[in-house]
């Protein structure tokens, strides 16, 4: 009998929310995200060792202003270039966090992305440039897509900022589950079962919109707490998951039925958001407004911590 990752691969695209290269290896996504968070772990990994200490010794020779900022984005694009060695599909490279309110800042950083890719050698359609989901950084994305250059918006967690990404034509948004049934749980004191899951009944609804809609955008369930989740939304045209729910997965024989029915109805699209209607229907979401702040203060937080760590051993030597 095949395994739940193996039955699980019949229904969606899986992809690996890792940048662990052995991970990837085992588990043979099709694709593979990081964040700034991915990005700080993998950067203790034995794998990349010889890699970072290249790069560091090349930017240390450079010289200049900014080194240990530069030198994360530099890392993220040479880890991904690894990563895209192994997977068939794309890897996902964050735009910084702290630039999530400043759409020329955001396209200006994506380019600097693609061409840090292109010069090793990985052309921009093997990559996604992720952007939180805010207004301005949904802007940013329309832009890049017409310049050929695919996004995925990560951080999404209201109907107005799925509205608004598929209004601006973007690559693939990645609505989260696990924090939003974390809030939930929180703000109510209850347990959930896969069915009445705010995260799972959430996701569910993007893809619903997308079929009603007949939108191209790819929907990417995210964020999984629980193999419960993930089995959930099987039939979600793609799924992020870590190493530990895909050795789950993997672990575990058994089928999978879908939990998703991705049918496009094609009817009539409701008209596009501005921002002042982006921005209320937003706020009307008190858990989407928690859950985005929190995420972009993380993300940062973490950014800094690694060129924190980055700056150390710019120094060391």
């Amino acid at each position: 009998m095949p395994t739940r990752l193996d039955a699980l691969k019949q229904h969606s695209l899986v992809v690996a929310d890792t940048g662990d290269l052995t991970a990837i290896r085992r588990y043979r996504p099709q694709d593979a995200t990081t964040n700034p968070s991915l990005i700080l772990k993998a950067f203790e990994l034995p794998d990349y060792q010889p890699l970072i200490d290249e790069e560091l010794a090349t930017i240390r020779a450079e010289g200049g202003d900014r080194q240990a900022e530069h030198a994360v984005d530099r890392l993220a694009v040479a880890m991904g270039s690894e990563i895209a060695q192994v997977v068939p599909g794309r890897v996902s490279t964050e735009v910084a966090a702290r630039l999530s309110f400043d759409t020329e800042a955001s396209i200006h950083k994506a380019h600097e992305l693609i061409e840090l890719y292109e010069r090793r050698g990985v052309s921009r359609d093997r990559v996604l440039i992720k952007l939180a989901s805010t207004w301005e950084g949904i802007r940013a994305a329309k832009v890049l897509e017409r310049e050929g250059i695919n996004c995925n918006l990560t951080l999404l967690f209201s109907d107005a900022q799925a509205q608004a990404c598929f209004d601006a034509g973007v690559f693939l948004v990645s609505p989260f589950v696990g924090r939003v049934t974390d809030w939930y749980k929180q703000a109510t004191g209850q347990d959930f079962t896969p069915e009445n899951d705010p995260g799972v009944q959430f996701v569910r609804g993007v893809c619903q919109r997308v079929g009603q809609g007949g939108y191209d955008t790819v929907v990417m369930g995210a964020s999984f707490r629980t193999v419960d989740q993930v089995l959930a939304l099987a039939g979600c045209p793609r799924l992020t998951i870590s190493p530990a729910l895909l050795e789950e997965l993997a672990a575990t024989p058994g089928d999978v039925a879908p939990g998703v029915a991705m049918e496009k109805s094609g009817g009539p699209r409701p008209t596009p958001l501005g921002e002042a209607e982006f921005r209320w229907g937003h706020n009307q979401d008190a858990m989407a407004n928690d859950k985005l702040a929190e995420g972009i203060r993380r993300f940062a937080e973490d950014q800094q911590r690694l060129e924190g760590l980055i700056a150390d051993r710019l120094a060391a030597h």
